[in-house]
């Protein structure tokens, strides 16, 4: 397998890949998909930007975020935090 495969409408993405990207062994991405510790997205490109993907993997309070082509060729990583919800009641301004 390559590091990242079409499979149908979606992608298969290398355990080792996800473990690089998170700062995870194998086994560790393995067991934090199956408890939902690991949570991802894939969002499909419009406009200008159809034809590639985006794969985000949520760990630990941080995104970690693919820029894919329909080849599942990587052409940009990127990484931010999550933001919290607002406590009840906190004012945001």
């Amino acid at each position: 397998m390559t590091r990242v495969e079409r499979d149908g409408e979606g992608f298969v993405v290398d355990a080792a890949l996800v473990a690089e990207i998170l700062g995870l062994s194998v086994a560790e991405v393995r067991e934090g998909m199956r408890e939902g510790a690991i949570a991802t997205r894939c969002e499909e490109g419009q406009g200008s930007d159809a034809g590639r993907w985006r794969l985000t993997f949520q760990h630990g309070g941080m995104a970690r975020r693919l820029v894919i082509d329909e080849n599942g060729t990587i052409l940009r990583r990127s990484a931010f935090p999550l933001r919290s919800p607002a406590a009840p009641g906190s004012s945001s301004g």
